[in-house]
């Protein structure tokens, strides 16, 4: 669990935001307050990596092109390699 933000003197920061799913001509979105994007520097045109959470959340967080790609190679030699990674983790 997340633990709250604090304010320069120390007072715990509710950083917590409820967001309703709407109608946005034949799709649903979110609405990300503008406060909220400030806070964690996003702007309109930005884009979001979404990731699944065993507990049924969800997680956005920036995507990151160089990060992407290193996954790939890693997701790859994973790939290629299984056998040998197998061996090893013995």
């Amino acid at each position: 669990m997340n633990k709250p933000s604090k304010t320069t003197k120390g007072e715990p920061v509710d950083t917590s935001t409820v967001l309703q799913i709407r109608k946005i001509g034949n799709s649903v979105g979110i609405i990300l307050p503008k406060e909220l994007l400030a806070r964690v520097r996003l702007e309109e045109g930005d884009t979001l990596h979404v990731v699944e959470q065993t507990e049924g959340g969800l997680k956005l967080s920036r995507h990151d092109a160089l990060h992407e790609k290193a996954m790939n190679i890693a997701r790859k030699a994973m790939r290629d390699y299984a056998n040998t990674m197998r061996a090893l983790a013995k």
